[in-house]
Parts: C-alpha cells; structure tokens; sequence
C-alpha cells in the first residue's frame, strides 16, 4: 500500500473512531435509563402434532431460573439480563430439548420450541438420556456442525459474513491470506461443489459478485440478523439436499416477533443497514432488511485495484393459519457493481490485477414460498422457488475504452431457475421415513465476445440459449433405539434431465448412502457413514456453443464422489465436544479443460466466469484425512471453536498421474473464542494457519508473446508442471472487542475488529506484467514480443474495521 493510501485508511478510521467517541460520551446522559433486565417470551409445540403443550418446565440452560407453559404452551421470562441463553425444557413423556442460541435484548425475545414424544418402546426403568446443545440430526450423525448466534456475531475477522465464520470450523479452508473472496474449500473440493439452502429453498450463492458457474466473492449476501441457526454439512448430505459433493449450508431463519414490532440499524465494516421484524396479524409474523455497501470508499482508501458496491435485500413472511397449517414467503437479492481504481496505478500488484479484471455487474434474486401440513404425527412440505441471474463482464484492453479495438471480452449472461420440491415424512413407532421428488426447469442465455490465446489469437463468439428439465426422486428411512443410544439411516436419491441421452436415465445417478451411530459409553458415540452423490455440471458449461451454434459439451456427465466417514464424538450436556473423523472421497467424471488440459475447477477461485469452454468429464480425485476438533461455551461467558485438519487432495487425467488440486493445502488449524468481561465488555481472538497451496510456475515464452498478453491481459502458467511447486504457509490473528449497552428502550452495541492483527505479510506466486515496449517491433504481429517484468506479489496489512449497531 502507497503512503497515500495508508493516511486516507487511517484518516478514515480516526473520523469513526471520534464518531464512536462522541457516542460513547452520548450514551453517559443516559445512564439511569439503564432497565433491570429483558423479557423473553415463547411457545412449547409438539413437534409433530403442533399442537401447544401445557405444563412443560422451561428453563434457562445452567442457569438458575425456570417457569412452567400455561395451557396454551406459552411461558415468559422477566428482568433477564441482556445476553445469550439457550432455554431447556422437560416433561415427562418427552424428550429432553435444549434450543439453539438466542440473543435477548431490546430485538427480537421470542422462541418457538418444538418437543418431541420419546418413544413408547422405552421402559419405565430405562433412565432417560439427557439433551446437549449440539445438533445430532438422525440422516447426518457425523460430518455435521451447528453454528449458533454468538458464534456467528462475535467470530473475529468475520464481521458477520457466514462464509468467513464457517472457515473456524474443521475441513474448511479458503483461498490463503483472503484474496478477498468468499470461497468456501471443504475437505479438498472445490468452491463449485457447495450447496445452499435457506429455510429449505435452494439459493445459487451467498456471496456478492459471485463467480458464474462456481460460488465466492468479496462479501457475504445474508443478513447475519436473519439467522436463527446454520447447519453445516460437510458430508453424509440429506437425500432432499441434492447436488452437492463437498457441503451443503442449511440456514435455519428466525421467525418474526409476534409481540412486538422491532427495528434495528447497523453499521459495520463494509455495510450499514436497516432490518425489522413483528407481526402483521395474529396469525402472521414477517422479517424485512436491507443493506447497501460503502466497500468501494474503503477498498480505494487502501487503494486496492477494484472498487465493490452492493445492496441487498431479505424478507420472510409466514402465515399460521392453524397448528396443521403453515405458509411461508422468502426472498433475497442482491445487486452488485465492480468498477475499477484507476487512481491505483504506480503499484505494481494494483497494475497486473488492473490488466485483467474486468468490469463486473451482476444481479441476483430468489423468490420462494413453502407450505406445510402436518396431519397426525406426519407432515407434508412443498417448496417453490425461482432464481435469476443477470451477469454482465466487460473488459478492454490497458482499459482502454476509446477505441473497439480494445475490446477483449464482452461477456452477457442470464439464468433462470424455477424449482419444485415435494417432501412427505412419516413417523411409525421408532422409524421416520422421507419421501420426495423434484422438478427444475433452468433456462439459460449467452452472449460472448472473447479473446483468447491458444496457440494462435482466437476470438470466441457466440450466442446460447438453453433451457431442459431437471428431475429427481429420493426416500430415506432412519431408526432410532428407544433409549436413543443407537441410531441408523439409509437413504436413496435419483437425479436426471433432458439435457442430453447420457444424463436423462436416473438410475444412472442413482446415489445411496448409508450412516450408523452407536453410543459406546454415555455422552461418547462411534459414527460411520458411506454415500455416492451427484452434481450437475453448471449452466455456463452445458450452454457453451461453437461458432457454428452446435453445443459443445452436450457428451457431458454428471460430476460423481464416492464417500466414506469414520468417527468418534463426545457430547456432553455441559456445553463440551469434542471429535475425531476420518473421510475419503473418489471423485469421478471430473471437468478437464480441453484448451489447457488442467482441471476446470482450478480456474474457480476468481471472479468472472467459470464452464463457458470445451471440457471433457474424464478427471478422477480423491481427498483423504483427519479432522480433530473441540468445541466448548459456557453459557454467555465463553465460547470456543478450534480444529485441525490433515488431508491431500489430487487429481489424475490422461496427461498426469495424482498432482495436487489447487486447495491442497495438507495443513489447517483454527482456534477461535470469545470472553465475556464485566460491564458487557466482549473480548474475541482467531488464529489461522494453513500449508502453503501449490502452484503453478510461469510460462514466459508465452506470455510475453504481444498477441497472447493482448488476448488476456496476463501471465500464462506452464501447464506442463501444474501445482508443482508449493507456497510457503499462511498464518493470521484476527482480534475483536465489543462492547454493549442496554436501556429501556433502545441497545447500542460497538465493536472494533482487527484483522492480521500482527500484520504478517504472505507471498503469493511471482507474477508477469508487460511493460507495453515491444522489443522486436519489426517482427510480424504474431510474432512481437513485449518487454516484461516480474512481479513479487505480497499481501497482507493490518486492517481495523469499526461498527455500531442501534436497536430498539
């Protein structure tokens, strides 16, 4: 960063800093407005029959302090201190529940918790095990990890973007030192091969400027205060959760307050925003946010090549209409613009990202809604979404927009995605049986210029329009032991379309999969779990033509993994686990690139487009390793997240025997925790480490080549001697204070965060950039050659981020 840069970011963070300053001698006026504590109101449900349940014992877990429902199940706390709890609940004839983590302050004091009947098979003498707060869900008993409220607002370094909170947790990685993206790397896979559900409709990404055809980018596209739960699945994926082979992220929304309307403003790192939840009626609850970016202020101030904006938008509604009857409305979108700085020429890492990045716009929307009938001890769910995205990448050469000449790509896209989902589940005795079908309809268009470098200048020029029908069946059927000690799922899922004769026979795709969980002594289970799972290749893949408008990759298959788990966990009721697991994948029918014979998935690590070229599905993977992780709170007093993961991850195609994936970094450790100190003072940390990534040394005859640098604006790699040489290891410590206060009316919560807080610098590969001389002028064009110079990139600064949030 130039001397410029660093007094524009510092000059920027003073003015927050006497802002946050002046608020804090604000706040003292008010000091005897301080409440004696918060109201915390809820209803117990029967899980299955919805209907209320009368006299249960509700709690606040290890505290001290309990009440009983009345007999329309509802309870209420009074004066409870401002903070995060987690409520237990007991009666006989059911099973002991703890809920998931609620923040209770001025906002959004209202749970809704679902008990269910312990089984009639269990004896009277038999002692009735105890519930812990980890999730332990019957199709997933290992490869599954539940994020709560706390962990999401307080994890450091992540100022509430859920792709940076789910990196604590073991087998995630990301692309090292941030390379300000999003990208998600979950036991060796790749960013494309992640799904995304949001209270049960799928969504294409989470993230702003997100790779078309793969996922990641810059920030987060969901609204922390949306969140009630996550659950992260990083394998044994559930039969209705299809397409995914390396994790599926299941968020659980909150429900709107159906007491009171409440409102609250934030202003974070690179966002300020404005969100509500209440009621519209007795029966119907709604949550509404919307944010809008100031990220390009703060990326110019510390003068990085490219400036982001975004604004994003969320809403729920959900209607109960009676205890059988439920119909919710979701929706989420984002807009997004990527221009670039040029005022941070003179660098030179700002000049090669500045040579090839191009001109970003891209906007994104779902819209879904989900009926739910429960009829006995059974229930019936329909999902209906539509998803659509519009991306646009433009880019002219040195950025040059006088002339067309210049122009190297000019890149148009739109996909349209109407889904259809049918679930019905059955509860007999101590089995619980899922049975369901799909039905997709995508509708894709292209229009590309592009100018590419094979051996020849090459210019690409096509127009697509594709659209098929996607189609899936799936059942599963799980046992649970009336003692709740052993536990075992099998399940089954069919996936096929109309793209092509390969893909259009289900039994083709036919994926099984299978996991057994057995408690050996109390509190400490023995998991296993064994699958096959299926993706679809992306649109921008199935949708790229030829000049002469033939589809090219209609030979395509679906993308294959085989998986295998082996674990150990320990759960105790006291806030404490602790696990080891042991995973293999065989990844099959893999992307190969035809152009630059390297894997298509290597390519996904940055913005733009991913697919849109001529592949072969002819790669095999594999990925193997351990993960030991612990995970430990106390009540709101502490919280604690650490892992360490060993694992390789390679691929073999017909030029290579197994060369490491880009991702392959064989070594991760997280640890990261938060502290809460009196006066609501908050005190976080994270450390990261992970191995050196390989890559892939340059290839400088071709580079420096004028027609190839014109083409692209970039270095090319060697090919030859991919991901043979490796990085050196990452390392970062990411601090964060916070501090709270709380009135009768309104709360105030502030925080700074500090990433790379002891400011280690990481080399990233040399890179090559054409000083723009041409060094044989007399040459043919073909022929020319540009001077060039090599460039040592480095990243890696201190950066302060200051928010403020008002809630009332």
């Amino acid at each position: 960063m130039n001397t410029f840069g660093i007094n524009n970011y510092i000059g920027l963070y003073f003015r927050q800093f006497i802002l946050i300053i002046s608020i804090l001698t604000s706040v003292g006026l008010f000091a005897e407005d301080q409440p004696k504590g918060y109201s915390l109101n809820g209803v117990v449900v029967d899980k299955n029959s919805r209907e209320p349940v009368p006299f249960a014992v509700v709690s606040i877990w290890r505290g001290n302090r309990f009440t009983t429902t009345d007999t329309l199940g509802r309870f209420s706390f009074d004066n409870l201190p401002a903070g995060l709890y987690r409520l237990q609940v007991d009666l006989l004839g059911y099973n002991q529940y703890i809920s998931e983590e609620m923040m209770v302050s001025v906002s959004a004091n209202f749970i809704r918790a679902e008990i269910e009947e312990e089984s009639r098979l269990l004896s009277a003498a038999t002692v009735r095990p105890k519930a812990n707060p980890f999730r332990r869900l019957l199709e997933s008993p290992l490869s599954l990890r539940s994020l709560s409220v706390g962990e999401i607002e307080r994890n450091p370094g992540a100022n509430r973007d859920i792709s940076r909170v789910v990196a604590s947790l073991p087998g995630v990685g990301t692309i090292n030192a941030g390379g300000y993206r999003n990208d998600v790397l979950v036991r060796g896979g790749g960013p494309s091969e992640n799904k995304f559900f949001y209270d049960g409709i799928e969504i294409p990404t989470v993230n702003h400027f997100s790779t078309q055809g793969s996922s990641g980018g810059p920030v987060g596209i969901i609204d922390a205060d949306f969140i009630r739960e996550v659950n992260f699945y990083s394998g044994s994926f559930p039969v209705a959760r299809g397409g995914a082979l390396s994790s599926v992220l299941d968020f659980r929304i909150k429900d709107g307050d159906p007491v009171q309307n409440r409102y609250k403003f934030t202003v974070g790192a690179s966002e300020a925003g404005f969100s509500t939840n209440g009621h519209l009626s007795e029966k119907t609850n709604f949550l509404f946010s919307v944010r809008r970016s100031y990220l390009e202020f703060l990326f110019k101030a510390i003068g990085l090549p490219f400036l982001p904006s975004f604004t994003d938008a969320q809403f729920k509604v959900e209607t109960r209409f009676d205890n059988k009857h439920e119909l919710t409305f979701l929706g989420i979108a984002g807009f997004d613009n990527m221009s670039l700085n040029d005022d941070a020429g003179g660098k030179e890492n700002n000049e090669y990202i500045l040579a090839y990045l191009p001109v970003i716009q891209q906007e994104v929307f779902t819209l879904g809604t989900v009926y739910r009938y429960y009829y006995g001890k059974n229930s019936l769910n329909l999902f209906l979404s539509h998803s659509y995205l519009n991306n646009r990448n433009t880019k002219y050469r040195n950025n040059d927009e006088s002339s067309a000449e210049n122009l190297s790509l000019l890149y148009r896209s739109r996909e349209n995605e109407t889904k259809f989902r049918f679930e019905n589940i059955y509860r007999v005795s101590d089995f619980t049986i899922t049975a369901g079908f799909g039905a997709e309809l995508p509708i894709y268009s292209n229009d590309t210029y592009q100018k590419i470098f094979l051996s020849q200048p090459v210019t690409i020029e096509y127009e697509s329009n594709l659209s098929f029908l996607k189609y899936s069946v799936f059942g599963n059927a799980n046992y649970t032991s009336p003692d709740r000690k052993f536990s075992a799922n099998l399940g089954v899922r069919a996936d096929g379309n109309t793209f092509s004769d390969t893909m259009s026979n289900p039994f083709r795709q036919f994926s099984p999969r299978a996991s057994l969980s057995y408690e050996v002594v109390s509190n400490l289970f023995l998991n296993a779990s064994a699958g096959r799972y299926y993706q679809l290749p992306p649109l921008t893949a199935l949708g790229y033509r030829n000049r002469e408008g033939e589809l090219v990759n209609r030979e395509m298959k679906y993308l294959g993994s085989d998986q295998v788990a082996l674990g150990v966990d320990y759960r105790s009721s006291e806030g404490l686990q602790l696990a080891v697991e042991f995973f293999h994948k065989w990844n099959f029918n893999g992307m190969y690139s035809v152009n630059d014979s390297i894997p298509v998935e290597g390519k996904s690590t940055n913005y733009g487009v991913v697919g849109n070229e001529e592949i072969a599905s002819l790669l095999k993977g594999r990925a193997y390793g351990v993960e030991i992780s612990a995970r430990w709170f106390y009540e709101d007093k502490f919280n604690l997240i650490s892992s360490i993961t060993l694992f390789r991850s390679q691929f073999s195609d017909p030029l290579r025997s197994w060369t490491p994936q880009p991702w392959d970094n064989r070594r991760l450790m997280t640890l990261a925790g938060s502290y809460k100190l009196p006066k609501n003072y908050i005190l976080g940390a994270k450390f990261r480490y992970s191995g050196g990534a390989p890559y892939t040394p340059l290839d400088i005859e071709k580079s420096s080549l004028r027609a190839a640098w014109d083409a692209s604006g970039r270095a090319y790699r060697d090919n030859s001697k991919y991901n043979s040489e490796y990085l050196k290891i990452f390392s970062q410590l990411d601090l964060r204070l916070d501090k709270e206060f709380y009135f009768n009316r309104f709360a105030l919560k502030l925080y700074i965060d500090i990433q790379n807080a002891l400011n280690k610098k990481y080399k990233d590969a040399d890179v090559l950039v054409s000083t723009g001389r041409v060094v044989n002028p007399e040459a043919p064009y073909n022929e020319q050659r540009y001077e060039m110079k090599r460039i040592e990139l480095e990243q890696g600064i201190i950066l302060p981020t200051l928010g403020i949030t008002i809630e009332f």
